[in-house]
């Protein structure tokens, strides 16, 4: 993953003890963009600075992500942000975004613990990657990793999930030099996190004519009939020990997608995984839906886009459509279809499954173990379409 330039252990602050926690220089100081000037107030970004920008988006994040733990209940413990004050702090509307972006994930915490989906703890860290200065504007990307641990969890269960996501912050800063946090962006292509607020990217698909195959859509109630494996010579533990590998480290044997095109690094992803199970490749033309191929150097249109994976996993005959998203087992693939448009926006492969719930890994964001339940009471009016490796 990215260099991380400054970071910190993650542990529970107070409020005091956020606003009096020291701050550790790390990072190499940026220019003095107000040298020179005539103005003595003009602020600087200084290492002290860009540590405090740190803690508190590192605050932000852990307050989302605890509000999947304990919700926004009235004996809630308050935010974490709120311990700042003075040279940096959250501006008055930021303030309110996230007041309703933690309301708002203390209803999704609900309706994961109908869905039989609750965590006892999680566990956040942020780690400045890097900060870009302009006038009176400063940016900071960081990248947040989070653990949650199942609650619960009974023998042959999973304990955890977790997930890296990017973000990058705005500060902006007053003529006294006192920075304010006024804008929180998910950069990451895809928005799958499961303490997001934003909505998930949708991807344009490839244009399609009558001899590409739609896939049939898969129900989403609990307790299907089961549609155990049978007579197949792929690897599927093979499949699953790949995508929980390379889940947060890529593999430098291929390419990195998130940033180039709509759709990021998804389907790359749970074709590597594939491969690595025993699926060949099928060389030819990269258009080609029929073909499917990728290494360091080339990659088949099929290999990385959502929709042209389907087109070519059906027509190949190496997939079969499973009735219920419950029916998926290790090395099964799932796809989901958020704004129900026909087209296609993510690819995931299943690692993991207990108690009738498979588990899935992907990128983008970086993601292990997240239970399907998670994702269909998140999305619950996405089309998902599961296909039997």
């Amino acid at each position: 993953m990215k260099s991380r330039k400054l970071s910190r252990s993650r542990r529970r602050l107070t409020i005091a003890g956020a606003a009096a926690a020291s701050v550790v220089a790390g990072a190499a100081l940026l220019p003095n963009w107000s040298a020179g000037a005539a103005v003595v107030d003009d602020p600087t970004v200084d290492a002290q600075t860009k540590a405090t920008f740190q803690r508190l988006a590192d605050a932000v994040f852990t307050d989302r992500t605890d509000a999947l733990v304990t919700g926004r209940q009235g004996d809630r413990e308050k935010p974490l942000t709120n311990g700042f004050s003075g040279d940096v702090k959250l501006s008055a509307g930021t303030a309110r975004t996230e007041d309703a972006a933690l309301s708002s994930l203390g209803q999704r915490k609900d309706k994961l613990a109908k869905a039989g989906e609750k965590y006892s703890k999680a566990a956040t860290t942020v780690t400045l990657n890097a900060t870009r200065v302009t006038g009176r504007t400063a940016k900071a990307a960081v990248t947040e990793t989070t653990t949650l641990t199942y609650a619960n969890a009974t023998a042959g269960q999973p304990k955890t999930t977790g997930f890296q996501a990017q973000h990058e912050l705005t500060f902006k800063a007053d003529r006294h030099g006192n920075w304010q946090l006024t804008g929180i962006a998910d950069t990451d292509q895809g928005g799958l996190a499961v303490n997001t607020v934003s909505k998930p990217t949708s991807v344009k698909a490839t244009t399609a004519d009558d001899t590409m195959p739609n896939a049939p859509r898969a129900a989403t109630t609990r307790n299907p009939a089961a549609v155990p494996k049978t007579g197949t010579t792929y690897d599927y533990k093979a499949m699953a020990a790949y995508a929980e590998k390379y889940v947060y480290t890529y593999n430098k044997d291929y390419p990195d997608f998130n940033g180039h095109g709509a759709g990021g690094d998804c389907t790359n992803f749970v074709s590597q995984s594939l491969k690595a199970g025993g699926w060949k490749h099928v060389p030819g033309y990269v258009y080609d839906y029929t073909k499917w191929f990728g290494n360091a150097d080339i990659q088949s249109d099929s290999f990385v886009g959502v929709n042209e994976w389907s087109w070519f996993a059906q027509n190949s005959k190496r997939t079969t459509a499973l009735a219920n998203v419950y029916q998926l087992e290790v090395g099964d693939v799932l796809q989901v279809d958020f704004d129900r448009d026909g087209s296609k926006d993510h690819t995931m492969i299943v690692t993991y499954k207990a108690n009738g719930v498979p588990y899935v890994t992907y990128h983008s964001n970086n993601t292990l173990r997240r239970s399907v339940a998670s994702l269909v009471a998140s999305y619950p009016n996405a089309y998902y379409y599961a296909y039997r490796t």
